[in-house]
C-alpha cells in the first residue's frame, strides 16, 4: 500500500544511501572480526618457495687434491638428485650453482655471503675441505640458512661449532678414527705415528685418533704435519720410519694419502714391517694409487658401490655419466639433496626453519643410508664399514677393490651426544 504523504527519494539519493549502508557494512564486520576471539583467527602460514625458484649450491674444489673426492663427481650426483625428484619442488623450478673455491676458505666464505645474499640461494648442499666448510658454516649461521656438509671432515661442524641450520652428513673425523684406528689397535698396531696435513681437518683428525688409540692400549710416538698439496713426502716417512712405529697414521685427504701411500710403498715402509692406516680414503684414491700398492690397507667408509643391489643400480648411473665409481662424499650428496627437497615438499616451504624441522623429523632410507637419521647437533647418524683393500688376485673387475670386514651401527660409530659440546644438545 503507497502513501501520499511518503516522500519521494530521488534516483541520486538511494545511491548515496546505498553506499552508506554497504560502508557501514563493512565496517561493522571488520569490527566483528576484530572483536572475535583469537583462537578463530587462522594461523599463520610460512611463504612457499621465496622467489618460485629453489636454488641449492655447491662450494667444492673443482681442480686441486679434492678435485676427485668432490670436484664434478658431487655436482654430477646433485644434479642426478634434482633430476630424479622430478626437476621442481611444490611446482617450482629446482636450480643447481656450482662454484670452485680453490681450497680457500676466504673465497669460499665470501661466496657463500653473495650467494645468500644476493642470489637467493636456499641452501649449499656441500663445501669440500674442513677449512673452507668451516668459514661457510660461520656465514650460514649468520644469515640462518641451510648448510649440509657431506666433503668435509672435522667434527667440530657437529660438537662445539655446532647450528641449528647444518647437518653433516656423510662421515667425520671422530667416526673414522673410531672405527679405523681401533679395529687396527685391536690386530696388534699398538705404537703409532702419524703424517698429518696441517690444517683443521688434519689436526682433529690425528687428535680423534690418538685418543683412540690410547683408549686402546696403543701409543703415539710421535707426528710430521705437512702442507695441503704436498708433492714431496720425503722427508716425513724418513721420520716415520726412524719412529719404528707398527703403524703410520694417514691424517690426511685425497691427493695428499695417494702420493703418501705411493711414497710409502717406494721407500720401502711396507716391505719393512709397518702398517699404513688410511683415516680418510675414498675409492678415488685406491684406484690412483693401485692394488699392488694400497692392498691390505684398512679404512672406513659410509659407502661402497658394489654392496647390494641398490649400491650398484645407482652406481652403475652414475658411472655411465662419468666413466668412475662414485664415492662417499658424493653419494652422500646425492641423497642429502634428496632429503633436502623432501623436507621442502613435507613443509610447504623454502623457509629454513620450517625445512630443517622436517629434515631432523624425516627418516632416511635410500641406497646409501638405511634408518638415517639428523640428531639434533646436526649429525646425521648411519652404518659406517670397515673394510680392507683386496689382493691384485682377489679384484675380479675394475673398481672392485674392498671387502667388508665390519658394520657399525651408527650410534657406535659416530660421536655419542653424551659426549658433545654442542650447546644445542639438552644434558
Amino acid at each position: 500500500m503507497a502513501y501520499a504523504n511518503t516522500p519521494r527519494i530521488s534516483s541520486h539519493c538511494r545511491s548515496t544511501l546505498s553506499r552508506l549502508f554497504t560502508t557501514t557494512a563493512m565496517a561493522a564486520g571488520i569490527a566483528a572480526a576484530m572483536m572475535a576471539p583469537a583462537a578463530a583467527q587462522p594461523a599463520t602460514q610460512p611463504a612457499a618457495i621465496s622467489d618460485d625458484i629453489v636454488r641449492l649450491g655447491l662450494i667444492l674444489d673443482m681442480s686441486g687434491v679434492y678435485a676427485d673426492v668432490t670436484g664434478k663427481g658431487s655436482a654430477t650426483a646433485a644434479e642426478m638428485a634434482i633430476a630424479d625428484f622430478g626437476g621442481t619442488v611444490l611446482g617450482k623450478k629446482i636450480d643447481l650453482m656450482v662454484v670452485d673455491h680453490q681450497n680457500k676458505a676466504d673465497i669460499a666464505a665470501a661466496k657463500a655471503r653473495e650467494w645468500y645474499d644476493t642470489q637467493k640461494v636456499d641452501a649449499i648442499m656441500d663445501v669440500a675441505g674442513s677449512a673452507p666448510a668451516l668459514a661457510v658454516l660461520e656465514v650460514a649461521r649468520e644469515k640462518k640458512k641451510i648448510v649440509v656438509f657431506s666433503g668435509p671432515g672435522t667434527e667440530r661442524i657437529t660438537n662445539d661449532l655446532c647450528s641449528p641450520y647444518s647437518v653433516h652428513y656423510t662421515y667425520d673425523t671422530w667416526s673414522l678414527a673410531n672405527t679405523t684406528a681401533r679395529a687396527t689397535v685391536e690386530k696388534g698396531g699398538k705404537t703409532w705415528y702419524f703424517l698429518t696435513a696441517d690444517y683443521a681437518f688434519g689436526h682433529t683428525l690425528q687428535a680423534s685418533a690418538t685418543e683412540v688409540v690410547k683408549a686402546n692400549g696403543g701409543t703415539v710416538l710421535g707426528a710430521s704435519r705437512h702442507p695441503l698439496g704436498s708433492s714431496d713426502f720425503a722427508s716425513y716417512l724418513l721420520q716415520a720410519q726412524a719412529s719404528k712405529a707398527q703403524v703410520v697414521g694417514l691424517a690426511n685427504a685425497g691427493g695428499d694419502t695417494v702420493n703418501a701411500i705411493k711414497a710409502a710403498s717406494e721407500f720401502g715402509l711396507t716391505k719393512g714391517g709397518q702398517k699404513m692406516a688410511g683415516l680418510l680414503l675414498y675409492i678415488n684414491d685406491i684406484h690412483a694409487i693401485g692394488l699392488e700398492a694400497a692392498a691390505g690397507l684398512t679404512l672406513t667408509e659410509a659407502f661402497y658401490w658394489d654392496m647390494n643391489d641398490q649400491t650398484r643400480a645407482w652406481s652403475q648411473r652414475y658411472y655411465d655419466k662419468l666413466k668412475k665409481m662414485p664415492n662417499m662424499s658424493q653419494a652422500g650428496t646425492y641423497s642429502s639433496v634428496m632429503h633436502y627437497l623432501k623436507a621442502v615438499q613435507a613443509a610447504g616451504t623454502d623457509e629454513p626453519t620450517a625445512v630443517m624441522k622436517q629434515m631432523k623429523a624425516l627418516p632416511i632410507n635410500d641406497f646409501f643410508a638405511t634408518n638415517g637419521r639428523i640428531r639434533e647437533d646436526g649429525r646425521m647418524v648411519h652404518d659406517m664399514y670397515l673394510f680392507e683393500v683386496k689382493q691384485p688376485s682377489e679384484s675380479k673387475r675394475p673398481w672392485d677393490y674392498y671387502k667388508l670386514v665390519a658394520t657399525l651401527p651408527g650410534d657406535q660409530a659416530f660421536m655419542p651426544l653424551s659426549k658433545s659440546t654442542c650447546p644445542l644438545v639438552k644434558k
